[in-house]
């Protein structure tokens, strides 16, 4: 069943106008880009570097940022999966990059446990939360591949590997009826509220980033892309932007007075922070899809500073995002150890900080450029008889096998 036959229902990828045109949308890459640097930044403890990040001026993070872009890029490439190769290609693709996430999880988890081990550091083995690992070997490597024991800082990607793996059913039900498909998405959000639900973790505890809460971010990225379009001038207008506006603002007073100076008493302060990260808090939800509405309007599709060297470097670290996430994991243990063995000063910190993103960028760098080397191959290698075109690519850097590349459907990589 490959479902090529044209429709009047709008399919997958093809639609929000945020998204459609030609080529790829670099705001996507960029925004997971400077995203894997903030969440970098934010995993080094007690780092100056992390007053970079919106985590000191509002209630989210860059875990939201991350969670949804996501949903977005996995509803273009699956969509557009679909289209060529019908529901088995999506299955199919969907599940080899489950699998991909899963097997970086494991190999990240023996990463950390190996850097932890040479480093000799009992401080870093209880923050990196591997002493269990080196006390009972066995068992934690059977919880960690059962996705219930966790190294810190490596807890979103289990979540990845339960998107991309549901994502089929997903995506069907998008596909047939959106509204009500998110609307389960947000009583399910509602209920792990009102209830407390969670996943269990081991040896105790539940899943740091809580999937049943956190689902609800790739939901609406998947949504946003089959039925944006509907909301879209709802969205886009001045009434909201103003609305988004003012609790940014409402936000950035609340953040300042709970971690620098007393702008609103303690008394409410106190009752608000920290939020529940595990869990979305509601007020951390609301920051960030403001956010998201005024960013969406600032920063148009055709904005020439994408283009910009920075930019350029966080697209290139951007569309390598799983690499780069862990590299990101391993560079804050290492920047960790350094400010534990050596100095803590702010000038370490600051140096610390530089150079992980640089060489982050490296690294992406050089992941781009061995990538298009094999993407270019088929077009440079003689064969007897004739020479098809070259194979695209999308979605889960994979080459699609068969139908034609409809220019719609950009080529985007999805964590």
């Amino acid at each position: 069943m490959h479902d090529r036959t044209p429709s009047a229902k709008r399919l997958a990828g093809e639609a929000s106008p945020e998204f459609s045109g030609t080529g790829r949308d670099l705001r996507l890459d960029v925004c997971r880009g400077i995203a894997l640097w903030w969440i970098f930044l934010d995993h080094v403890p007690n780092n100056v570097g992390s007053w970079l990040t919106p985590r000191n001026y509002g209630f989210c993070d860059a875990a939201e940022i991350f969670m949804l872009i996501s949903g977005v890029t996995c509803a273009l490439a699956y969509g557009s999966a679909r289209q060529r190769e019908g529901w088995h290609g999506v299955v199919g693709r969907s599940l080899r990059r489950g699998w991909s996430i899963y097997a970086a999880f494991l190999l990240l988890t023996l990463a950390c446990a190996v850097l932890v081990y040479f480093s000799g550091s009992e401080d870093l083995a209880d923050d990196s939360n591997t002493r269990i690992l080196f006390e009972q070997p066995g068992a934690t490597f059977a919880h960690a591949a059962m996705l219930q024991y966790r190294p810190v800082n490596t807890d979103i990607l289990p979540v990845f590997v339960l998107g991309h793996v549901l994502f089929a059913p997903l995506l069907w039900l998008l596909l047939r009826a959106p509204n009500l498909t998110l609307g389960v998405s947000l009583l399910l959000y509602a209920l792990v509220h009102v209830f407390g639900w969670g996943v269990p973790a081991w040896p105790n505890g539940t899943w740091y980033f809580n999937p049943l809460a956190w689902q609800v971010l790739f939901v609406i990225g998947a949504w946003w892309v089959i039925s944006g379009d509907r909301v879209r001038p709802w969205i886009t207008s001045r009434a909201v932007l103003v609305l988004a506006v003012l609790y940014l603002a409402f936000s950035l007073v609340l953040a300042l007075s709970w971690s620098i100076t007393p702008l609103v008493p303690h008394a409410i302060t106190d009752r608000l922070f920290p939020l529940d990260k595990s869990n979305l808090s509601p007020l951390r939800l609301l920051h960030f899809l403001a956010l998201a509405i005024v960013a969406v309007r600032l920063v148009p599709r055709d904005w020439r500073g994408l283009s910009s060297p920075v930019l350029r470097c966080a697209r290139s670290c951007g569309a390598n995002s799983l690499p780069i996430y862990c590299l990101g994991v391993l560079l804050a243990l290492v920047c960790e150890l350094t400010l534990l063995d050596l100095s803590d000063r702010l000038v370490m910190q600051l140096a610390l900080s530089l150079a992980g993103i640089l060489v982050m960028i490296v690294v992406a760098t050089l992941l781009g450029a061995v990538g298009g080397k094999s993407e270019r191959a088929p077009k440079e290698t003689p064969s007897a008889g004739k020479v098809g075109p070259a194979i695209p690519r999308y979605g889960d850097n994979e080459s699609v096998n068969s139908g034609r590349i409809d220019p719609r459907f950009p080529a985007m990589p999805c964590l």
